[in-house]
This record gives structure tokens, C-alpha cells and sequence, in this order.
């Protein structure tokens, strides 16, 4: 346990209060995992809080405060019980307590409902655990606090993180905890997009996404939370026998190295325009109408646009096909379109997909291609208006240009045939080719 934790526990029990560590933290330290989030609860009130802890701050309804010790800051919440969930996702009202063990019966699965710590006037902490929590994590089990449905109806992001927890922590979803995600799927849709995203991100950090995944697809919550991937079972695939696009799309998925969360988000989605281009050659466009599908799911998900912007691009590209009979030019152009900051995530996804068709990953001559980008770009080679001899500028003032389209189109094509012959990126080269493009225009 951190020392920061610690000292946080010794101000509180100096003080007359209770003092625990509580939730993920005892869960994953039980598991043998190393712990990220290390929260306390306590009976003292919030403006109690205050008091002990001069500097911390309190901006919400539910009893926390943020206690910063030493380089880290940590959640300490008053115990509490909860009322009235209307929204399928908050209390409308919390009511403060003096029971550790009460506030574990508002939590949502009985791993996370152990408490370890001890009231101020006791002689040695304890493991607190009325829910039989210890004996779950031992038989690696994921089981609902009290009623599962009740459980779900309260919060509806509860299923979902049942979903990632199983997947992320290896637990087994017991059956009547199982069988009241399936019951209550629908009421998925009340989650907010981006706390859909923040259990996707952590989901697709797991060493295999797959697992939560088909979990989401088996219980109802994905044709609830990503339509646009639930349409894709079924759809015919003729690639590994027996298995369909969905099936497909979570081998890519598990295919990504896990420091590549962009390339594993861009596996989830790279097909999503295939069921609705299935009888188009079959799957003709679909990378077109896939990038379209992307931007939308990432939009409703609140995914940051800079992350938003590089999947779409990649799902755009992901159907190129290199033929070895490609000059330099040929490869600068691939460069150009994909873009230079985009191409090694892009054979990243390449890689996946393969793997996902049941191919090696480096099929199709992806080696090689490889090879030849690495070579065009040591060779710094011009590939936007950027490196050219000349800009704009030039062009202004040494052949009476005005700014507007003609002058865009005429970079345009100075660049189109820098990147067909390297050797024309010289100032006085360029500029003759600009003004026999203005003779021609004229």
C-alpha cells in the first residue's frame, strides 16, 4: 500500500474517525495484480474532511473529497447509503452513515465490497467482508452484491463494467448475475458516451479485448451500446471456417499489440461498412462507407477528436493492395495518401487483419512494402506543398499570381510531379514548370 495511503488512514484514526481502503484497490491487491486507484471511506462528513485535511477539495453531491498527499491525490468518500436510482445511473439521493458495512451493500460486485482498515478506537485493522468477497476472488468469480437485477436497475454502467471486469480481471460472470445483464441490457442505452468509452478504452487495454467483447455480444449489451459492430454477426466471411465477421473483427482486435490503443479501436471498427455493402461486389466501398460508420460511433462515444480523426483515416485506408510491379513513385504516392504519420499504424492494422483472415501478417507482400516506405522516407522525399522549392509566395512575385484556386492548383501539380521525379524540386526547375502551366492555361 502506498505511503501516501497510509498517512491518509493515520490523519483520520488521529482524528477519531474510521478509516479503509476500499474497492478495486483490495480487489486487485487480493488478485496478486498491482493496484491503480487507491480509494478510502470513512465516517467523517465531507466538511469534516475539510477540516482534517486543509486543502482538499469537495465538488460533488456524493460525500467525496479529493485529498492530495505528498505527488498523489486520492478519493476519500463519507460511508453512505443510496436511494431513489430514477435515471438507471445515479442516486437522487445518498444518505451519510457510521457502517462500513453498509456502505459495502451499495457497491456493485461482491470483489469490490471488501474493506480493509479499521474504526479509530481499534486495536488492529481488518478485512471487512460481509458479502463473501474473499471467497469470490479466490474461485476467481464475478458476482452481484445482494439482487442482481436490483443491482442493474439501480445503474446500467454496472453491466458494462461486469463486461470489462470479467475480461480485464480473467473472472467468470456467475449465472444469475449473467442472466440479469441479459435481462436488463436494454437499459444500456441510459449510459452517457463517454462513460461507454471509458469502459471500451479500458476494455481494448486488456491483453484480449475479445473476451469482453463477445460477453457484450452473448448478453445483449452490444447490440445496445455498438449496433454497428452487432450487425456484423452472421455476415458470411470466407476467411477461417466456420466463423463469420464478427469473428473476424476480434481476431484483428486481439491481433493489435496492446500499446497501439489507436490501431485496436481502428481493428474494432475497420469493418463496420460491410453488412451494409454486402451485396456490393460483395463489400465494394466498404472501407468508404466504414470510415463514414467510424466517425459516427466515435462521435457518439465523445471520443477525442484527434483520436476520432486518425481512426477514421486508417479504417479509410485499410483496403490498399500493393502490387510489386510499383515504381518509387508508386510508393511515395501510397505515403502521400495515407499520410507519413499514419503509415506504420496503418501496417499495424494491415497486420491484424491478416491475422484476423488466417493469413500470416506480413501477406501480401506487406514486408516488402514496408521496406520500400522506410526507404522513400530516409530519403526525406518531398511529399506535401511543404517541402516543395517554392511556395506560393514565389509564385506571387515572380510570375504575377494572384491568390486563389489557380494558384492551389498550380502547387498542386508541381508536387504531383515532385513526387513522380524527385529531381525537379529545384527552385528555377519549378518555377519554368509553373509558368508553362500558365501558358497552357491560358
Amino acid at each position: 500500500m502506498p505511503a501516501t495511503v497510509t498517512a491518509l488512514m493515520e490523519r483520520l484514526w488521529a482524528h477519531g474517525h474510521a478509516a479503509y481502503v476500499v474497492g478495486g484497490s483490495v480487489r486487485d491487491s487480493l488478485l496478486g495484480r498491482q493496484a491503480q486507484d487507491w480509494d478510502l471511506a470513512t465516517d467523517a462528513r465531507p466538511d469534516r474532511l475539510l477540516a482534517v485535511f486543509p486543502g482538499a477539495v469537495y465538488e460533488n453531491q456524493f460525500g467525496t473529497v479529493a485529498v492530495r498527499e505528498g505527488d498523489a491525490t486520492h478519493e476519500v468518500t463519507t460511508f453512505r447509503t443510496d436511494h431513489e436510482y430514477a435515471d438507471f445511473r445515479r442516486p437522487h439521493r445518498v444518505e451519510f452513515g457510521d457502517d462500513v458495512r453498509l456502505d459495502l451493500a451499495r457497491r456493485d460486485f461482491t470483489v469490490n465490497a471488501i474493506a480493509w482498515g479499521r474504526e479509530a478506537d481499534a486495536p488492529a485493522n481488518v478485512l471487512v467482508d460481509p458479502f463473501d468477497g474473499l471467497a469470490d476472488v479466490g474461485r476467481m468469480v464475478l458476482r452481484a452484491v445482494g439482487d442482481p437485477d436490483a443491482r442493474f436497475a439501480e445503474d446500467a454502467l454496472r453491466m458494462v463494467r461486469a463486461v470489462r471486469l470479467a475480461a480485464v480481471r480473467e473472472l467468470t460472470i456467475e449465472p444469475a448475475t449473467l442472466a440479469a445483464i441479459r435481462e436488463h441490457a436494454a437499459l444500456a442505452a441510459h449510459v452517457s458516451g463517454e462513460r461507454v468509452s471509458a469502459e471500451l478504452e479500458k476494455l481494448l487495454a486488456s491483453p484480449r479485448p475479445s473476451i469482453g467483447l463477445r460477453l457484450m455480444a452473448d448478453t445483449g449489451l452490444l447490440d445496445v451500446l455498438l449496433p454497428e459492430l452487432a450487425a456484423q454477426r452472421g455476415v458470411p466471411q470466407n476467411k477461417i471456417e466456420g466463423e463469420d465477421l464478427l469473428d473476424h473483427t476480434l481476431r484483428s482486435v486481439d491481433a493489435v499489440p496492446v500499446d497501439q490503443p489507436v490501431v485496436r479501436l481502428a481493428a474494432l471498427l475497420h469493418d463496420v461498412g460491410k453488412p451494409g455493402t454486402v451485396d456490393d461486389g460483395p463489400f465494394r466501398g466498404h472501407e468508404v462507407v466504414g470510415a463514414e460508420l467510424a466517425e459516427k460511433v466515435l462521435e457518439r462515444l465523445r471520443t477525442p477528436r484527434t483520436a476520432t480523426e486518425r481512426v477514421v483515416r486508417l479504417v479509410r485506408h485499410h483496403m490498399f493492395t500493393y502490387e510489386r510491379d510499383w515504381g518509387d513513385a508508386g510508393v511515395r504516392r501510397f505515403i502521400q495518401r495515407v499520410g507519413i504519420d499514419a503509415v506504420d499504424d496503418l501496417f499495424a492494422l494491415r497486420e491484424a487483419d491478416n491475422v484476423g483472415s488466417g493469413v500470416p501478417a506480413e501477406a501480401h507482400g506487406l514486408d516488402e512494402l514496408r521496406a520500400r516506405v522506410d526507404a522513400e522516407l530516409a530519403a526525406s522525399v518531398v511529399l506535401d506543398r511543404s517541402r516543395l522549392a517554392v511556395r506560393g509566395d514565389d509564385l506571387m512575385a515572380e510570375l504575377g499570381l494572384p491568390a486563389g484556386p489557380r494558384l492551389g492548383r498550380i502547387l498542386d501539380e508541381l508536387l504531383e510531379r515532385v513526387i513522380a521525379e524527385p529531381r525537379l524540386n529545384d527552385r528555377a526547375t519549378l518555377l519554368l514548370l509553373a509558368e508553362s502551366m500558365l501558358t497552357e492555361d491560358r
